[in-house]
């Protein structure tokens, strides 16, 4: 599954611009000492953005607005959309104007650009993974960074998987920790499912996750929408799956690079995987300048 770059939402721009402006002060990019002693206001210069590897393009555009808010004379001109695949040594989008500006807004813009860029080149790598063993749609998770969620959700559309549930209102998912909440008072799983289905609004799906094969029968049995197979392998996945046709299955835990296809080939339809958001590293990408 190969997102089309001209099918990707971009985040907000109002969210673009406050993430971008609470960055820029963070690092104090307004009062940049080293340029300001050392490079005349007056000077020009140009530079290019460069892929340093392969990878997914993501979040040019942030990385353009960072270089507006320091200066509107600066001018940015994108390559390449974001989801599109480029290989190394790749120009992806120049840079012309006020050097010193262009120096300050440089860690910045170059931080969202390989953030973002990284996860969106590791989630193409799950994605084509995965294919190899079967038609499971790869999902995200919520373990993303405070503040940034909406950008590396963004980053992992680019690279080709969806979105899990946004935020906790999103969706009814009935943990491990609920469950057991439930157990201590006595309530059996099939009646945590019929409270969800009680108090949720009529168009969440009612998702349960599970650890053990006679839990997810009970689950199955609760007429839960979403059974989510956690931490389990494919040799325990498949019977799951095989014995509910109908039933929507997602796999979650222990599942990376190695496993993915094996996991895919059970027939689960969503493999859900931290790791795109969690533990994707930043992709190098590094901006050359060419002052005049």
């Amino acid at each position: 599954m190969t997102s089309t770059p001209s099918d990707l939402a971009h985040p907000d721009h109002e969210a673009v611009r406050t993430a971008v402006a609470a960055a820029l002060a963070e690092d104090r990019a307004s009062f940049d000492v080293t340029t300001q002693t050392t490079v005349p206001p007056d000077q020009q210069g140009s530079g290019a953005f460069v892929f340093r590897a392969a990878g997914v393009v993501c979040g040019l555009e942030i990385a353009r607005e960072a270089f507006r808010q320091l200066s509107p004379d600066l001018r940015v001109e994108v390559a390449y959309e974001d989801g599109s695949f480029v290989e190394t040594g790749t120009t992806v989008a120049t840079i012309a104007g006020p050097l010193a500006a262009m120096l300050s807004a440089e860690r910045v813009a170059l931080n969202f650009a390989q953030r973002l860029s990284g996860i969106a080149s590791l989630t193409r790598q799950y994605v084509e993974e995965a294919a190899r063993g079967g038609d499971a749609t790869v999902v995200d998770t919520r373990k993303t960074t405070p503040g940034l969620r909406a950008f590396e959700r963004y980053a992992v559309r680019c690279g080709g998987a969806r979105n899990h549930r946004d935020n906790l209102q999103d969706g009814v998912l009935t943990k491990d920790n609920h469950l057991a909440a439930a157990s201590a008072r006595g309530v059996d799983l099939a009646s945590v499912v019929r409270s969800a289905r009680a108090g949720a609004a009529h168009t969440l799906r009612i998702e349960v996750e599970v650890d053990t094969p006679e839990q997810a029968a009970d689950a199955v049995a609760a007429d839960a929408d979403v059974v989510l197979l956690d931490n389990m392998g494919p040799e325990t996945i498949r019977p799951i799956v095989e014995g509910a046709p109908g039933v929507i299955f997602e796999a979650s835990g222990g599942v990376n690079l190695e496993t993915i296809r094996a996991i895919a080939a059970t027939g689960v339809q969503l493999i859900s995987v931290g790791a795109l958001t969690h533990s994707a590293p930043s992709l190098d990408i590094a901006l050359d300048v060419r002052p005049e």
